[in-house]
């Protein structure tokens, strides 16, 4: 069994930062992908920023140059810097694991941006 905790979420002015952590457990042997999702209500969730496992990033427009993504192995974590934030990045945000073609998420951490 595999699981995914996110923590690092909460209440931030825009302009200001976040880091979120996704610690990953059990059996991740076959990791591929792993990922941050986020999700408005009303909205599909949507890929915010990617990581392989050789490290190549993949990042959506509207985070790119503020976000950043990026793994530690050793502790089987998976972060993502969030600086200048603005209004518009308010969402859960979902830790996403690819295990052999299987997803994997977590139960989702809220980050609120205040204008």
């Amino acid at each position: 069994q595999v699981q995914l905790v996110e923590s690092g979420g909460g209440l931030v002015q825009a302009g200001g930062s976040l880091r979120l952590s996704c610690a990953v457990s059990g059996n991740i042997f076959g990791i591929s992908f792993m990922g941050w999702y986020r999700q408005v209500p009303g909205k599909q969730r949507e890929l915010a920023a990617q990581i392989t496992i050789g490290g190549n990033t993949n990042y959506a427009d509207s985070v790119k140059g503020r976000f950043t993504i990026s793994r530690d192995n050793a502790k089987n974590t998976m972060y993502l810097q969030m600086n200048s934030l603005k209004p518009e990045d308010t969402a859960v945000y979902y830790c996403n694991a690819l295990i052999f073609g299987s997803a994997y998420w977590g139960q989702g951490t809220q980050v609120t941006v205040s204008s």
